[in-house]
């Protein structure tokens, strides 16, 4: 399993669209196989900025499987307006450390 840490900063009046293109585009996340979770965050310190924690089987799942796949059209026009508003887009191995409750 990988994660993806999507960082964007968008501007406020763009920020209820913003939301609600990942609303639409969650639909496209839940039916692909390989993604196995996902949580958007908003910062309160500073509520331009998101980041969106996906949760992908592997990054082949992800980059080839996802993306291959016919889910991929309409989550990619669900969110492509908000491509530029990405700083930072990555994948991440997890570590054996961590807790929750």
């Amino acid at each position: 399993m990988i994660v993806e840490y999507i960082r964007y900063k968008v501007e406020p009046a763009r920020a209820a669209a913003f939301v609600a293109a990942y609303e639409a585009a969650s639909v496209q996340m839940r039916a692909s196989p390989h993604c196995l979770g996902y949580e958007l965050a908003q910062c309160t310190d500073a509520k331009e900025h998101y980041i969106l924690r996906i949760l992908w089987d592997s990054h082949e799942g992800h980059l080839k499987g996802f993306r291959g796949s016919d889910v991929f059209k309409p989550f990619f026009a669900a969110v492509q307006p908000f491509g530029k508003d990405i700083e930072e887009m990555r994948h991440y191995d997890l570590t054996p450390l961590g807790w929750s409750r």
